[in-house]
């Protein structure tokens, strides 16, 4: 789709938040495992998981339809036709898990019958009754696919780190920002 050999200074952006964003968004999970039950902090941890969720969400909108206007670098003449099916899926499968985490979280909050907050700068309400045992289903999906994009940006990463390191290529350097090598 484009002839650049690096991504716009904002993909990489996007790119670098959305890592940091699912990092935190783990950070928020297990951190509440560490509180005793009942313990107020819980409920601000769960908040900021659901703000945080949120704004990945919208920046998952964004890094998608800026990958559909302006594409991505071609990848490295030498690399054979095995291996760009795989970069092709493991972005697919990137791109599908970073959408369908925040669709599960949204759908999982409004099934407990919470609304969602934004920070606190504005609330939509649950449309729907309160159903726990699909809250449950959803809770297992969300979590499912969490641990799935763990494992996919880890594969991720060891490609790039393979490509920088044995191949010698610009796949890494090319999602850094510029004058990082």
């Amino acid at each position: 789709m484009t002839s650049a050999t690096s991504y716009s200074s904002t993909q990489k952006l996007l790119h670098w938040s959305l890592f940091f964003l699912v990092v935190l968004l783990y950070a928020l999970t297990y951190g509440e495992d560490l509180l005793p039950r009942g313990d107020p902090t819980v409920g601000v941890i769960w908040r900021l998981h659901i703000s945080f969720g949120l704004l990945l969400a919208g920046l998952v909108l964004w890094r998608v339809v800026l990958r559909g206007l302006r594409g991505a670098p071609g990848l490295p003449d030498e690399m054979l036709a095995p291996e760009r099916a795989a970069a092709k899926i493991g972005h697919l499968v990137l791109y599908a898990l970073l959408i369908a985490i925040p669709i599960l979280g949204i759908l999982l909050t409004w099934f407990r019958g919470d609304a969602l907050s934004f920070f606190g700068l504005f609330t939509v309400p649950a449309p729907f009754a309160p159903d726990r045992p699909t809250a449950r289903t959803i809770r297992e999906l969300h979590s499912l696919c969490a641990n799935g994009i763990l494992i996919a940006a880890g594969l991720h990463a060891l490609a790039a780190l393979y490509h920088h390191f044995v191949r010698q290529d610009a796949i890494l350097t090319r999602m850094l920002p510029k004058g990082t090598k």
